[in-house]
Parts: C-alpha cells; structure tokens; sequence
C-alpha cells in the first residue's frame, strides 16, 4: 500500500513538473513570436515613418525653393525701385513736365499765330 501511495505521489509530482515545463516552454514559444511580430511591425511603422520624413523634407525643400525664387524677384524689384527713385529720376519727372509747359504753350502760341494770320 505502501508503494501504491508512492506510486500516486510519484505520478502526481511527474504531471506537475510536466505542467510545469509544458507553461513555461508555451510562454517562450508566446513570448518569442509576440516579439518577433512586434518588431516586424515597428519595422514597417519605422519605414513608413521614414518615407513620410523624406516626402515632407523634399516638400519642403521645393517650397522653399520657389520661395527662394519669389524673394529673390521681390528684391530685384525693390532694388530696381529704389535705383529708379533717385534724383535723377525726380530730376527727369521734372524734366517731362516742364517738357509738357513748354509744348502747352508753344501750342498756345501757334494758336495766336493762327488768329494774327
């Protein structure tokens, strides 16, 4: 009776240690695809992220070309403004409107000339 019992515990303490193993073999097995399958994922999300980065930074880059462009004409602008502001400028402004007088009034004088005729 003895040995039976000893037998029972035997068995007993055999499938315990077998559950045992079992759990802890299925928890790495569960553990090391779970973390295969993660990192395939941040693989895919960390790609994604990189095209992403790359797109936005070439966008980037094209606009701040062509606003590179349009700064650079506003400048010649502004510059060919300001050269055309000088005295000289003012100078032939006054120029064309005493030009203007002058022809007034040699208009006005062919006028009377007409009239003493």
């Amino acid at each position: 009776m003895v040995f039976f019992v000893l037998l029972w515990m035997l068995l007993i303490a055999a499938g315990a240690g077998g559950t045992m193993w079992y759990t802890e073999q299925a928890r790495i097995a569960v553990t090391s695809d779970l973390e295969r399958q993660t990192s395939a994922q941040i693989a895919a999300l960390q790609s994604a992220y990189d095209q992403r980065l790359a797109q936005v930074e070439q966008d980037f880059e094209a606009e701040l070309t062509t606003l590179s462009g349009k700064v650079d004409q506003l400048n010649e602008l502004l510059t060919f403004t300001k050269d055309n502001a000088t005295d000289r400028t003012d100078n032939s402004n006054k120029l064309y409107s005493q030009i203007n007088e002058v022809k007034k009034q040699l208009d006005e004088l062919k006028k009377s000339l007409d009239v003493l005729k």
